[in-house]
C-alpha cells in the first residue's frame, strides 16, 4: 500500500504527486479515473494484475498503464477488462464520470439531493397510504 507524505505532496513509494495535490493541481483526467475505478474493482476482489491480464488477454504491463492513467484503453480492451473482473462496462464508466464530476467540483447527478419532493413520488405515497 502506497504512504503518502502531507508534508512534501509525494507519495513516497514512487514520488508521484499524492491523490489531494493531483487534484489541487490538474485537471480530470478520464483515463486516469478509470484506472483507479479498475484498479479498485481488481484490490477488492483480492485479485492480480496478472490474473486479469491473463483473463482479459492483454498484456500485464498495458494493464499495469491503463490502471495508472497512463494509457487510454480502447472501448474493446475496456470491456474486455471489465469481463474479466466481472463488473458491467457502463458501472466503470459511471464510476469514472463520477469521480471526474467530483474533481470539477460538481456533484454527480444520483447524489444530489432534491430542491422539492417530486410529484409522482408525493401521489405513489399517498396512493400507499390509502388516500
Amino acid at each position: 500500500m502506497m504512504t503518502e507524505n502531507t508534508r512534501t505532496g509525494l507519495n513516497r513509494k514512487n514520488n508521484v504527486p499524492t491523490t489531494e495535490q493531483r487534484e489541487a493541481t490538474q485537471p480530470a483526467l478520464l483515463r486516469v479515473e478509470l484506472g483507479e475505478v479498475l484498479r479498485a474493482y481488481r484490490q477488492r476482489q483480492g485479485r492480480t494484475l496478472r490474473e486479469v491480464s491473463s483473463d482479459a488477454r492483454v498484456s500485464l504491463g498495458y494493464l499495469s498503464e491503463v490502471e495508472r492513467g497512463q494509457k487510454e484503453a480502447s472501448s474493446e480492451l475496456l470491456s474486455s477488462i471489465c469481463r474479466a473482473l466481472n463488473v458491467p462496462l457502463s458501472q466503470v464508466l459511471r464510476l469514472a464520470a463520477d469521480r471526474v464530476d467530483i474533481h470539477e467540483g460538481r456533484i454527480p447527478a444520483h447524489m444530489r439531493i432534491p430542491d422539492a419532493i417530486p410529484e409522482e413520488m408525493v401521489r405513489r405515497e399517498y396512493a400507499k397510504m390509502g388516500r
